[in-house]
């Protein structure tokens, strides 16, 4: 099993001066090189610090080429609606030559109204720009050229310098939170990536299974496994690792709720996000509470060995998937996450790795 990490670049409650929270997550991602994870990734997120914070992670992610030799760079991932096809197709090459070929590119077309309106987006548009612009980008970076005449993205033929090291086929993500991006990813014919948000079986596996499908008909193979993102603390006493992780876990869900508008009314309304009421109906009917225990119970944390069991357990309902696992968020952060970081690479990650 490859096991990788990402961050999130959450300032919660914009308690520290934005910058220490990168050189948090660099110290941590820098160590990750040495233990040998598979994948430091970072997310993109914008105009909401208290959330999340980093408007272009090919730069962060070129810092850290430059800082390590072996951990695969990993974008979790770039907002296709958000970014001009042309610049991912320069920008990603160029990444994946900065780091040596070390570059997993990962897309999502995502879900915040407030981002949407700061780039003048128009969020209903969100499914077909993802769609036009993900084949238009797929075939950049294995062309060496990017042209296109859709009804969004109009560009004339140019070529692509520096060109990227290899063909990206094998090291390519996207988020499918959604069945419809499950979908639209597995014809990609890429792998799929998912934030846990509750009980695997019910909240994920029916989307997972929709993805294979979709990757076996419009590819003629299997599908590589899934990739799966969970907020993770370790630490060597059960009681301890349950409170610090319930904490801050509940914390970061209370924050995704504010920055997604998740008790809001428009996802509804706007094409393509139908499934995201759900939220809203789990809330109304549920409780906050209620909905918070199932997202905290849905990641994997505890002491090494409840987490290597957790772990077997996942595997055992979604079969073959790659964990991803973020250490710092939701006022988790400095030595407390590193501690957390250090015991699960020592104890956790062999075992994993060795699955």
């Amino acid at each position: 099993m490859k096991v990788h990490i990402s961050n999130i670049m959450q300032n919660y409650n914009n308690a520290r001066p934005d910058w220490d929270v990168f050189e948090d997550a660099f110290r941590l991602s820098i160590a990750a090189d040495s233990h040998e994870y598979e994948s430091v990734g970072c997310v993109e997120h914008h105009f909401d610090p208290g959330y999340s914070m980093c408007p272009d992670n090919t730069q962060f992610l070129s810092y850290l080429a430059a800082r390590t030799s072996k951990i695969k760079m990993q974008t979790s991932a770039v907002i296709l609606p958000w970014n001009d096809p042309l610049r991912v197709v320069e920008k990603i090459s160029l990444l994946d030559n900065l780091a040596d070929g070390r570059l997993i590119f990962g897309m999502g077309r995502g879900l915040a109204r407030r981002e949407f309106e700061g780039f003048g987006v128009p969020m209903g548009e969100s499914r077909e720009r993802f769609d036009e612009s993900a084949e238009m980008v797929l075939r950049g970076l294995e062309a060496g050229y990017v042209e296109n005449d859709g009804k969004y993205y109009k560009q004339a033929r140019v070529e692509v310098h520096p060109k990227p090291t290899a063909t990206f086929k094998g090291r390519m993500s996207g988020v499918a939170m959604s069945p419809d991006s499950a979908v639209a990813v597995g014809r990609l014919g890429i792998a799929m990536m998912a934030f846990v948000q509750g009980p695997v079986e019910s909240m994920h596996l029916p989307m997972i299974e929709q993805y294979r499908e979709a990757f076996r008909t419009s590819n003629d193979e299997e599908a590589p496994p899934i990739l799966m993102v969970d907020l993770t603390y370790c630490h060597r006493d059960a009681d301890e690792a349950a409170s610090v992780a319930r904490e801050a876990i509940s914390n970061y869900y209370m924050t995704c709720v504010e920055h997604y508008e998740f008790g809001g009314k428009h996802f509804e309304k706007t094409a393509g996000y139908g499934s995201y009421a759900a939220a809203k109906d789990a809330i109304e009917s549920m409780g906050m509470d209620a909905v918070v225990d199932l997202y905290v119970n849905g990641q994997i944390w505890g002491t090494p060995e409840q987490m290597i069991e957790k772990h077997i357990e996942r595997k055992s309902i979604v079969g073959e998937y790659e964990p991803i696992m973020v250490f710092q968020y939701g006022g988790l952060f400095g030595d407390k996450a590193h501690e957390s970081f250090e015991l699960f690479s020592s104890e956790v990650l062999p075992v994993l790795r060795s699955m």
